[in-house]
């Protein structure tokens, strides 16, 4: 990996599937991967207290982005819609962090089909 760099899967609207990649973990740098300001949804938290994140565009749907993924309750009720760029990556410190291997195989599965559901993580 560069250095400096996450290792996380990002996912763009006109993409079928999402993929893995490295990038800086700037503020800066995240704005301009999602196309704006940065909301961080919790996809997972864990019992050990690592966290895991969808960091999506706060305006993507004000700024008429294209729509990427639904998410989804418990109990499959749609909740909100991701618009625009979004990315999975670890958030259980201080600043964003690299997915491990075991996680990146496990939610690109969920990258990569219609919607994000807490409940299957």
């Amino acid at each position: 990996m560069s250095e400096g760099k996450v290792r996380v899967i990002i996912k763009r609207p006109d993409e079928e599937f999402g993929h893995v990649t490295n990038i800086s973990p700037s503020l800066k740098n995240l704005q301009r991967t999602v196309g704006g300001y940065i909301e961080t949804v919790t996809l997972a938290q864990f019992h050990d207290g690592k966290t895991i994140h969808i960091i999506c565009n706060e305006e993507g749907k004000m700024m008429g982005l294209d729509l990427n993924r639904g998410v989804y309750d418990d109990n499959k009720q749609l909740i909100d819609i991701i618009a625009g760029t979004a990315f999975i990556c670890d958030c259980s410190g201080e600043n964003f962090g690299s997915l491990t291997e075991e996680q990146i195989k496990k939610y690109l599965f969920f990258v990569s089909v219609f919607w994000f559901s807490f409940e299957c993580i």
